[in-house]
């Protein structure tokens, strides 16, 4: 079957029944394909990368964190996990002088994003990098933005990352931690509960002016918790 309409498929039938089913060959399928979300790679990396390119709630989450942020012109900005570049080209979008610096682990999602941002990665305001939230290179910023979406969740010793990410911010920069539960059955309470938890985090890395935001979304409410050098 088609990589783009395995995509499809679970696009339209992403827990429960159909493509979405839990037993026998399909649900395998799925298992295997919802394995890939933290760290695309091979065939099923693609899919995966297709699918988070194209899901609704995955656009509206990446363009809201960008716009919390205010980013301006001539930012430097850091993104932490950005998949298949949603985000990177939003950023791209409102820079004239300033450049965005992508950092992600799967080597399938830098291609990808690659391919989605090729014109902002040519004229500079773009640069992505292979690795992950330990490997961000060292004569890179400071910056005045830094944004993490659905990527915080899985970063060994989150709080010493995340005070190694405040090091590199410029006085006054700001921190968004973006968050939307995808476990099936995930509720807004649950989501409202992993926004406090990101809260506690970044005050107890040392930020400031910590503040915690709501953005209805289907199936389940994305947060973001936004702080201050």
């Amino acid at each position: 079957m088609h990589d783009k309409l395995l995509a499809r498929r679970y696009l339209e039938h992403p827990v429960g029944g159909g493509f979405g089913t839990e037993s026998g060959f399909r649900g395998r399928l799925r298992r295997a394909l919802v394995s890939q979300f933290g760290h695309p790679r091979g065939c099923w990396g693609h899919v995966a990368g297709w699918i988070m390119a194209h899901r609704r709630s995955n656009i509206e989450r990446n363009r809201w964190t960008v716009a919390l942020l205010d980013v301006r012109p001539q930012d430097r900005v850091l993104e932490i996990g950005f998949g298949p570049g949603i985000a990177i080209a939003a950023v791209a979008e409102r820079l004239a002088g300033g450049q965005v610096l992508g950092v992600d682990h799967s080597t399938v999602m830098v291609h990808q994003a690659a391919r989605r941002d090729a014109r902002a990665v040519a004229d500079g305001r773009v640069r992505l990098v292979l690795g992950d939230v330990a490997d961000v290179p060292a004569e890179a910023g400071p910056f005045q933005k830094i944004l993490a979406v659905n990527a915080v969740m899985f970063w060994g010793e989150p709080v010493l990352r995340l005070r190694e990410l405040r090091a590199r911010l410029a006085p006054g920069g700001t921190l968004a931690l973006t968050l939307q539960p995808r476990a099936p059955k995930a509720t807004d309470a649950d989501a409202q509960r992993a926004g406090e938890h990101l809260v506690a985090q970044l005050r107890e890395a040392g930020f400031a002016q910590v503040r915690l935001e709501t953005l209805p979304l289907r199936p389940v409410n994305a947060v973001c918790a936004l702080a201050v050098k």
